[in-house]
């Protein structure tokens, strides 16, 4: 990426107004990207946060930072007059928002300006014009962009399904469904409904036709207040789970010419429609017969800006930065080049309905020439307050097969240690023959996320990381004073040992013979050989080629990584601990949360089947359902809507059925 003081503004321009430090009334990731430009521009840098980010990555590496007191998004991120009095209090003249949080709220944008601060976003009337989608897609009609014919959900029929239901009042998945069936519509409807109420105080949901297997393409704009706007280039956003992005890349490909240029002229019109300024992006459905359909303006920074940043050689916070100072555009964008491809780490588990994990990060280490853009460095908590995405890892190459396979490569290397995450899910995407091939489209997860997600039979990573994690324990400690140490390989040579792990719910045992002079000798393994062993590092050879295994003990847990993948692994006690035994049918949260819902009319008595939906829990950002486990009756219901629950907590419990 080129320097923040980029040529890309006019160099003549005189800027009226002279920014000298930003607080950035975001956290996590977004907060130390921005601070990165804004330290490289000479601006001092103000954080705020909440109680559990007191010690967040965002906080450390800001000049001056503000306690916002609680831990709920709606006591601390949300409270706009609280943001703003900590700006002025640490004598910030200008205010970024991020994205997510207040980044699209137009009375907070004129609170900002009011109280004699900079507002680095656009006009607060164009973004209320771009706040509903519903008025905003009236608002597109009238410019000519093209649209979805609206559908009235309450006179829907079924030569109008598939349905998209959409909350009218934000995005990020929330209080979105898909409706392929009349039965369950009226039931879809008061669940997005209560869902966007709940994450954007309007409850209002529209309906529009879900168009199977189409692309998420959108355009990247930048417009100043002298009137020039630019359209840069495409991204493609399809790969998505829950209708949130999870691979993302520039320039869109595969798009002809002719759709090109209407996507982006259509980006332009709808930009001028409402005199934008500052950056945003205007996305698109587009059809698989290359029919092109507006969905919505998100009149803020975009979370996959990295990879336009990469293609044309730019910042996009600090041009940001220089059109809230007044400055001017260039009448035409810099010339793109490459391609780049942008990759979210989530901290959950897609096989296990996404999942979101909480606790401890060990370890974050991504090899390579790659961009990695995260808010969490080795150690740092991830709470259940925010979203559980832990770093962008983006690389930019001359063509898309190359940026492909580098980021895959990266992705691949990592070491993350302490979390489940998508890491396997992201690496087997990008090599899977459809996405090489670009054809991408929304429907990408419902199609190959149980093959994606399921380990393959005669993989052989987990077995030969248990017997490194076994002989990286048993080896010698360097740092040990006593000659000896119990299982080691010095004492009781004649006698085999045993350790057992589980990982992703298999167990595996590694049996071997301690040796006095070398590496033990393994057991019930004949095409293995053990080169070395360490306690970090463990050479084996494997039916004639040389692998070598990282490892890495925290806790409870042992890490293993190498070029087949990586694996954690838990050691199994001897003896089981009899506090582990839970009552059969228990439903145990998950994760901390707060219950939502209750399915109508659950309780005790009732009569339950097999994956039926009984509560809802919110957690980082996302609902989850929990599902009766097996048919039966439901003996016990511990939940009630609006309880903050622990992890571990009882829920309910069902009696299957004999």
């Amino acid at each position: 990426m080129t320097s923040p003081m980029s040529a890309a503004m006019d160099p003549a321009m005189t800027s009226p107004t002279n920014l000298t430090s930003l607080l950035v009334a975001n956290r996590g990731e977004i907060a130390v990207r921005v601070f990165r430009t804004a330290r490289a521009l000479g601006l001092a840098t103000v954080a705020v946060h909440s109680d559990p980010d007191a010690d967040a990555l965002h906080v450390r590496t800001a000049d001056a930072a503000v306690r916002l007191p609680g831990a709920a998004p709606s006591d601390t991120y949300l409270r706009g007059d609280l943001v703003i009095a900590a700006a002025l209090a640490a004598g910030a003249d200008a205010v970024h928002p991020g994205y997510g949080f207040l980044s699209e709220n137009a009375d907070f944008a004129r609170a900002v300006s009011a109280a004699g601060l900079t507002w680095v976003g656009p006009p607060p009337e164009a973004m209320e014009a771009m706040a509903s989608k519903t008025r905003a897609k009236d608002l597109m009609r009238a410019a000519g962009v093209p649209l979805l014919d609206p559908v009235d959900p309450h006179a829907a029929t079924t030569a109008d399904l598939p349905l998209l239901l959409k909350a009218a009042a934000g995005g990020g998945g929330r209080g979105m469904r898909v409706v392929r069936d009349l039965d369950c519509l009226k039931e879809s409807l008061e669940a997005a409904s209560a869902e966007a109420q709940s994450a954007f105080g309007d409850g209002e949901v529209f309906a529009e036709p879900y168009v199977e297997r189409g692309r998420h393409v959108e355009v990247q704009i930048l417009a100043d207040s002298h009137g020039t706007v630019w359209a840069l280039g495409t991204r493609d956003c399809s790969l998505q789970r829950r209708h949130q992005k999870v691979i993302e890349e520039a320039p869109a490909p595969g798009l002809p010419e002719a759709l090109r240029a209407t996507l982006h002229e259509a980006a332009v019109a709808a930009a001028r429609a409402v005199s934008y300024e500052g950056a945003g992006t205007v996305e698109f459905l587009v059809t698989a017969d290359g029919r092109p359909y507006f969905l919505e303006m998100n009149t803020r920074l975009q979370v996959e800006h990295p990879v336009t940043e990469a293609v044309f050689g730019i910042d996009l916070v600090a041009l940001q930065l220089r059109i809230a100072e007044g400055a001017a555009l260039p009448l035409h964008p810099p010339t793109p080049a490459g391609h780049a491809v942008e990759a979210r780490l989530y901290a959950e588990d897609p096989a296990q309905d996404w999942r979101p994990q909480t606790g401890t990060l060990h370890t974050l280490a991504v090899p390579g020439e790659v961009r990695v853009d995260t808010g969490f460095t080795d150690g740092d908590t991830v709470s259940i307050h925010y979203d559980p995405m832990l770093a962008k890892v983006v690389a930019h190459a001359p063509t898309r097969a190359e940026a492909v396979r580098a980021l895959a490569h990266a992705l691949a290397g990592a070491r993350i240690h302490g979390l489940t995450t998508n890491r396997e899910l992201l690496v087997g995407s990008l090599r899977h023959p459809e996405f090489a091939a670009a054809r991408l489209d929304t429907g990408f997860y419902e199609r190959h996320l149980p093959a994606l997600t399921e380990a393959a039979a005669d993989d052989p990573a987990p077995v030969l990381s248990a017997l490194a994690a076994a002989l990286a324990e048993a080896a010698p400690d360097p740092d040990a004073r006593l000659a000896t140490r119990l299982g080691g390989w010095r004492n009781l040579r004649s006698q085999p040992q045993s350790r057992r792990y589980t990982a992703a719910g298999t167990e595996h045992e590694v049996r071997y013979h301690p040796s006095r002079s070398g590496p033990p000798e393994l057991l019930d393994h004949p095409g293995v050989r053990i080169l070395s062993a360490t306690r970090h590092l463990v050479t084996l050879e494997v039916d004639g080629v040389r692998r070598l295994f990282h490892v890495k003990q925290k806790s409870n847990t042992t890490y293993v990584d190498s070029v087949l993948g990586s694996q954690s692994l838990t050691p199994i006690p001897r003896f089981a601990d009899p506090q582990d035994r839970t009552e059969p049918g228990s439903l145990l949260a998950p994760m901390p949360g707060t219950v939502v819902r209750v399915a109508e009319g659950l309780a005790p008595g009732s009569p339950v089947t097999a994956g039926q939906p009984l509560l809802w829990l919110e957690a980082m950002k996302m609902e989850h359902r929990i599902l009766a486990p097996a048919s039966g009756t439901l003996t016990a219901l511990h939940a009630v809507t609006g309880q903050q629950v622990e992890f571990g907590a009882l829920l309910a419990v069902v009696q299957e059925e004999a």
